[in-house]
């Protein structure tokens, strides 16, 4: 089984050090190639998703990427930005499902923002469409404004925009899913404003017809945000578009403790898949060795889920990261009074000594 290895900027290559050296010891025989992106994909190759690279993430049985971004190339042209890398395999891998669970350890209950009677036990999958909506959605870009009270001042603009076969695929991986766990499913939208989320709220309740056992509520992305803090233990799974989902998901991980805990797996149609931590590449803590590579480890076990069937590995994984938490190992992200903090490094060493 062929792993493409993307560790990107920031503190995208210290955390896939630590995923590697997961894996390497898992008694498994994968083939691990490695290649630049982002910032370090433009600074050697003059693009942030060489064709090399591009090539190579096709070619594997899934890719594992760290995070792309760095300050030093904010000026650059948008297509040429390190984050063009990340939405150029998304739309070239046709990875439309972003699944990204919210799980709070009971040892980091303390760690979250919430007092801990509101999220204990908490257990949330964040259902993302990932390939549509605004990020994608042309046309965009900078012009005169045509109209309206400030015509002929220049305006930037962006379009919102699904079509039917995009919505009803996302809202069946949201169904199904929900079969295998609390049989909810929550649609998150903007319908009382937005003509792409009346549209969104009419699909998904079509596609609903098809899974009978299986409850589905609407909720303006307004009230889930609030939602989220107030009550975050009601959901099960919440479905929702690009734009919605990248900002409710970041806002469910810090439910967990920190966005350092939250992995994330984008599927294509087929499970093949990119998997990637959800938070980004950090370059001002880039090189201290406090990272926590917790979500690119648990990230390496959902590929072996859900591209790899190697389910009982990820199982071993899964749980020689509860069996460190419960051992009271932290990155500064999670520590707390108590327990002992650790760096990068170390955190991925006491992950492999649990593996055994």
């Amino acid at each position: 089984m062929k792993i493409a290895i993307l560790p990107g900027d920031g503190i995208g290559p210290e955390i896939m050090a630590q995923a590697v050296k997961v894996l390497n010891v898992l008694g498994e025989r994968f083939e691990l190639e490695s290649a630049d992106v982002g910032g370090a994909g433009y600074a050697a190759h003059g693009h942030p998703l060489p064709p090399a690279t591009l090539a190579l993430a096709k070619a594997a049985d899934a890719v594992l990427f760290g995070a792309v971004g760095d300050y030093q190339y904010d000026s650059l042209e948008r297509a040429l930005r390190p984050e063009q890398a990340i939405l150029g395999l998304r739309r070239e891998l046709g990875l439309f499902a972003n699944l990204r669970p919210a799980i709070l350890y009971p040892e980091l209950a303390g760690a979250s923002t919430l007092k801990p009677e509101v999220v204990s036990g908490l257990d949330i999958l964040i259902i993302r469409e990932l390939t549509g909506d605004i990020y994608f959605g042309k046309p965009r870009g900078v012009r005169e404004c045509p109209d309206g009270p400030f015509k002929g001042e220049r305006e930037g603009f962006d379009t919102m925009r699904y079509a039917e076969t995009e919505i009803r695929r996302i809202a069946h991986v949201a169904f199904q899913a929900a079969q295998k766990r609390g049989q909810r499913v929550t649609s998150v939208d903007k319908a009382n404003v937005l003509e792409t989320g009346q549209f969104w709220r009419d699909i998904v309740t079509d596609v609903h017809k098809e899974y009978a056992g299986v409850a589905l509520e609407h909720m303006y992305v307004d009230n889930a945000a609030m939602q989220l803090v107030r009550a975050p233990k009601k959901f099960d799974v919440m479905v929702t578009g690009n734009m919605f989902g990248d900002i409710l998901s970041d806002c469910a991980a810090m439910l967990t403790g920190s966005i350092g805990m939250l992995p994330s797996a984008s599927l294509d149609a087929n499970n093949k898949g990119l998997y990637e931590p959800s938070h980004g590449s950090a370059p001002d803590i880039a090189g201290k060795g406090i990272a926590n590579p917790l979500a690119t480890i648990l990230s390496a076990a959902m590929m072996l889920r859900f591209s790899l069937n190697k389910a009982e590995q990820a199982d071993r994984i899964e749980t020689a990261v509860k069996k460190v938490l419960a051992q009271g190992v932290r990155t500064g992200d999670i520590y707390e009074q108590g327990t002992h903090k650790v760096s990068t490094e170390e955190m991925g060493n006491a992950v492999v000594r649990a593996l055994g």
